[in-house]
């Protein structure tokens, strides 16, 4: 007779002695899981990460066209040609009412990959609260402030090539007369804001603007001041504007002030939320794959132990007919197919978050910012329904084992 009720002991030795099983039921419970964690771990980090590579840019003024191209082009330096807003409009938007500045968005240049970005001191310091970890913001012509991953130490000195992206093939850039002859002095290096403008070269507009044959004729020194004050008639094309609003009330007013014929006025946040609504069309397809997946995976497993404990069922009769009651051959088989369901979803959520982690920094230097892995209450909900599930699905082999007799055991082996 079998004294005692611990069930362990035979939940251990039959896990030794099937490792096979056990090691096929963890691998596919595992990828099950960790396929669902990246899935959603990933869909979280590209809204937030691109939702933060967007704050310091609260109002975009661009030319009549498309919104989202105007938005990636500015706020997420991707190089494409977009039309130009009449120059007139940055003098209108710096000098409007509740305005803290309004900062040209000038491309063209490029230093080694990194783009040069024609802009004003104000926006280079984010009006004051972004304050350079070394040196200082620029003065004058012919200064730099470099973003945090581009390689040039204060007092270092370049000369920008054409074009917003280095030549694959090319080792100095798009060069030509009118682009070597200017030479930038790096005069600060700005702290890390995890997003494309930490690879960005910053200058004063007007450089960006005399090295393209664009310069206002009054401006032809080195020594000449920069930023506004801007007289409306000189200005050039451009192809943003960056507005700060100094509350949310003037960016509503501002918007609808400068949504006009000649310009668009947006919220880069609105464009971003039409792409994660199309994101969320994805992101609920890949959810319907995902648990597709683990059905078809609880269903496997479900098949290979109840194959498995089909053939001990001898095993079974023989502790039965030992004095074992039936609520203890119930409790080894449940405990042992829901301890691999569980384990497996364990070990799904740290392959999950480790992939999930290596795919983010992969991704990075592509989409221009970072991508934070952090595991929330979807995946909780996500491995917990899993295990909910597989305790349920570890009763039908139990139920199986319980039910049949000795004699049905005994006879079968």
């Amino acid at each position: 007779m079998m004294r005692g009720f611990n069930p362990w002991p035979m939940v251990r030795a039959d896990l030794r002695r099937n490792r096979l099983l056990v090691w096929v039921t963890l691998l596919l419970v595992a990828v099950s899981v960790a396929t669902g964690i990246a899935v959603i771990s990933q869909e979280r980090a590209l809204r937030q990460g691109s939702a933060r590579a967007a704050d310091d840019f609260d109002l975009l003024l661009g030319a009549p066209g498309s919104a989202t191209q105007l938005v990636l082009t500015s706020v997420y330096l991707r190089p494409q040609a977009i039309p130009l807003l009449d120059g007139d409009l940055l003098a209108k938007a710096s000098s409007a009412a509740g305005v803290k500045y309004a900062a040209p968005i000038a491309f063209g240049d490029n230093w080694q990959g990194h783009s040069i970005v024609g802009t004003i001191a104000a926006f280079a310091n984010r009006g004051g609260t972004l304050a350079p970890v070394q040196g200082r913001i620029f003065e004058k012509r012919g200064e730099a402030v470099v973003g945090a991953g581009v390689a040039l130490a204060l007092g270092a000195s370049f000369s920008p090539a054409h074009g917003q992206q280095r030549a694959p093939d090319d080792e100095e850039g798009h060069a030509d007369a009118a682009h070597s002859a200017v030479r930038y002095t790096v005069v600060g290096r700005l702290p890390a804001r995890h997003n494309i403008w930490d690879t960005a070269i910053l200058v004063p507009v007007e450089d960006v603007w005399r090295v393209h044959g664009l310069q206002p004729a009054q401006a032809v020194t080195e020594a000449t001041h920069i930023g506004p004050p801007w007289d409306a008639k000189a200005l050039p094309g451009l192809p943003a504007i960056a507005i700060k609003p100094d509350s949310v009330a003037a960016a509503y007013r501002l918007r609808g002030q400068f949504r006009t014929p000649r310009s668009v006025a947006l919220f880069p946040a609105e464009v971003l939320n039409d792409l994660y609504l199309a994101l969320g069309n994805v992101r609920d397809l890949m959810s319907l794959l995902v648990i597709a997946t683990q059905v078809l995976v609880v269903v496997a497993v479900l098949m290979a132990l109840l194959v498995g404990f089909l053939a001990r069922r001898r095993q079974f009769a023989v502790l039965r007919a030992m004095g074992a009651s039936r609520l203890y051959v119930f409790s080894v088989v449940w405990i042992e197919v829901a301890l691999l369901i569980t384990a497996g979803a364990a070990i799904g959520v740290l392959l999950g978050w480790a992939g999930s982690v290596a795919l983010s920094y992969g991704l990075q230097s592509q989409v221009g910012f970072d991508l934070p892995v952090r595991l929330g209450a979807a995946e909780g909900v996500l491995v917990g329904a899993l295990i909910g599930v597989g305790a349920l699905v570890a009763t039908l082999p139990a139920w199986l084992v319980f039910r049949r007799s000795i004699a049905e055991g005994l006879v079968a082996g």
